[in-house]
Formats: structure tokens, C-alpha cells, sequence
């Protein structure tokens, strides 16, 4: 589906709550709430985005812009609201962020605060209001959100919430649930959490299923998994980052049921993220991956494209019936971000 200018704010105000999250030492819930309010003419979607992470020092909301003024116009009137407050403050502060706004020293006005009254808490809340379709904006927000959770990013829970006023009785229904916890008896590596949540991802055929598919998978030796690290280059090193790679190859041993969504086709679609969200893939690293001797990892590369989302698919040749490729790379900064 075809991100609208709504779907690509709510993804970016996300992103900057997960690194909100990343940055707090503390387990952080995020969490995403479309609120449909009653008795409007055009059914009106109140979208809040909250973390419980550290508090924003705004600098995150002067790289969001509305590219072009109709757009805004048309479901949504380029207006954020942003409440935010960090442990050490002894006020919540709110603010009015307006992106239609030309001249960006008056896109932010700061309003009234309100006083914590002594209680020590950190977190941040962003709302908006749109008319865009309730169905459009769960269905793009859950896809963005079954990427985000292949990182399996430690101690950050995401739940979205759809509640609804209107009727006798409102109700409230959850659409996405994903705990931040992963019962294993020791530490795991930012690179072992990509492997697990990639494995996950494949053995739902991609993350359209909810479970794994039995029917394909009756064992975890069907895949091959092959990863690697990157951060000891003169460029990498310069500049912190730090570059996984993580790639599986399935081998099924018989051709899936034609009631199974598993593509054992000759492309791959590489996911790519960047600090911790998905993200269209850069120059570097698909440079990197289009100049690999894959033949000495008995692959063919046959040709490779971007995709209108930006996204690499290699094409290739000589694989084995039953057979497909999947790959992620994960590109993220050593030390969390400054917010």
C-alpha cells in the first residue's frame, strides 16, 4: 500500500519515539492510539503517539515538513501537538507544532505548562487529527510496525490501540501487541535480536501470518542463517555506526501448499533499517551488497533494482526448487542518539 502524507508522519513520529525509548535506561512502553470521534459529518481520527522514554528537547520536529500545502489540506491540517517532559523537570510543557507553517521560527509555539507537582516521570505524547480512512491508517501503521519488531529492540513494549466513542458503549480494541522482553537466560547482542526477530519474521512468511506456518515449517533446519558485523572500517569507525547483516536462506524439502503465502521465488526484497527503524536502503550498503562474489557463496546474482519505495531486490539465478533468499541489514549509530 502506498504510504500517504499521514502514514509517513505517523511513521516518522514513531521513529522518534523508539529513539526516545533507546535513550532511557528504563523498560518504555510506545504506544499508538486512533481514537474515532463521534457525531462529525467526516468521520474525524484523533491519531496520539506516546512513549514513556526520555523527554524531547524538540530538535526531532525541525526535519518534519509537509511537502506541499494541499497535500496537508486535504485530510489533515499539518497541526501537532506535543506534550513532553523529562524526570528532572518539575513541569509537563506543551506545544503547537505547525508544519504548514513557512517560516520555521514560528512553526513551533510554545503554550502554558502544567506543574508535576513534585511526581518524577519522563515521557512524551504527539497527537494529531485526521480524516483519513480508520482502516488505511491501521492496516499501514501494523506493516510498519511487523518491521520495526524484527529488531526485537530490548525493553520497549509497542501496543496500537483503536478506540471508538461512537454507539451506546464506546470500546477499545487492540491491534498490535509486542513485548520488549525476550525470555532468554542471558544478554542478547543487538545482531542476535535481528537473527531471532528475522527467523520470526521468515517462518510467517514474511509477517503475514501471525504464527509460524507449520505447514511449510515443521523444522527450523529448513533455513539457513548466515550474519555478520561491521564496525572496524577507517568510514564506519569515523563516523560510530555500526552495520549487521543477516541473511537466510530456505530450503524447503517439497513445494509448499498452494494455500501457503511462501514465495520461493527468485527475488529478494531486502528489508533495510536505519536506528532502529525500517528505512529505504542508501547508496553504501547497497553498493556494498551488489558487489559481493556471491558465487563463492554458491548464489548467482542476476540483476538488481529499487523498488518505488526504495527498497533493493536482487534477482537470482540457478537457485534451487523450493528455494528462497531473504535478507536484513541493520545500520545504527553505537552510542544512542542525541535528542
Amino acid at each position: 500500500m502506498e504510504n500517504s502524507m499521514i502514514q509517513q508522519i505517523c511513521q516518522n513520529l514513531i521513529c522518534s519515539a523508539i529513539q526516545r525509548c533507546r535513550k532511557s535506561e528504563n523498560p518504555c512502553i510506545l504506544s499508538i492510539l486512533l481514537k474515532i470521534s463521534p457525531n462529525s459529518d467526516n468521520q474525524i481520527i484523533q491519531i496520539s503517539i506516546s512513549d514513556t522514554g526520555v523527554g524531547s528537547s524538540l530538535v526531532e520536529f525541525q526535519d518534519l515538513h509537509c511537502k506541499g500545502n494541499q497535500i496537508c489540506g486535504d485530510k489533515w491540517d499539518g497541526a501537532i501537538d506535543i506534550t513532553t517532559t523529562s524526570f528532572g523537570d518539575e513541569e509537563i510543557y506543551h506545544y503547537k507544532l505547525n508544519l504548514k507553517e513557512r517560516v520555521d521560527s514560528k512553526r513551533l509555539i510554545r503554550l502554558p505548562s502544567t506543574p508535576k507537582n513534585g511526581v518524577k516521570f519522563s515521557g512524551t505524547e504527539v497527537s494529531l487529527s485526521t480524516t483519513e480512512s480508520i482502516d488505511n491508517l491501521v492496516q499501514g501503521i501494523t506493516c510498519f510496525l511487523k518491521m520495526v519488531i524484527i529488531l526485537k529492540i530490548d525493553k520497549v513494549a509497542v501496543e496500537l490501540l483503536v478506540a471508538c466513542a461512537t454507539g451506546p458503549k464506546p470500546s477499545c480494541e487492540t491491534f498490535f501487541l509486542a513485548s520488549g522482553d525476550i525470555p532468554v537466560p542471558y544478554p542478547m547482542s543487538n545482531v542476535e535480536r535481528l537473527i531471532s526477530g528475522f527467523e520470526d519474521h521468515v517462518l510467517k512468511h514474511g509477517s503475514k501470518l501471525d504464527e509460524e506456518c507449520k505447514s511449510c515449517f515443521s523444522s527450523r533446519d529448513y533455513l539457513k542463517v548466515g550474519s555478520g558485523v561491521a564496525n572496524s572500517t577507517k568510514t564506519l569507525r569515523n563516523t560510530g555506526q555500526v552495520l549487521e547483516a543477516v541473511i537466510i536462506i530456505t530450503e524447503l524439502p517439497e513445494e509448499p501448499s498452494p494455500s501457503c503465502l511462501i514465495t520461493c521465488g527468485t527475488t529478494t526484497k531486502v528489508l533495510f533499517f536505519q536506528d532502529f527503524a525500517p528505512s529505504s536502503i542508501p547508496l553504501l550498503p547497497m553498493n556494498a551488497l551488489t558487489s559481493i562474489d556471491w558465487k563463492s557463496y554458491g548464489l548467482s546474482l542476476k540483476a538488481n533494482a529499487l523498488d518505488g519505495e526504495g527498497h533493493l531486490v536482487l534477482e537470482w539465478e540457478n537457485l534451487l526448487p523450493f528455494t528462497h533468499v531473504d535478507i536484513a541489514i541493520h545500520s545504527y549509530h553505537i552510542k544512542y542518539p542525541t535528542l
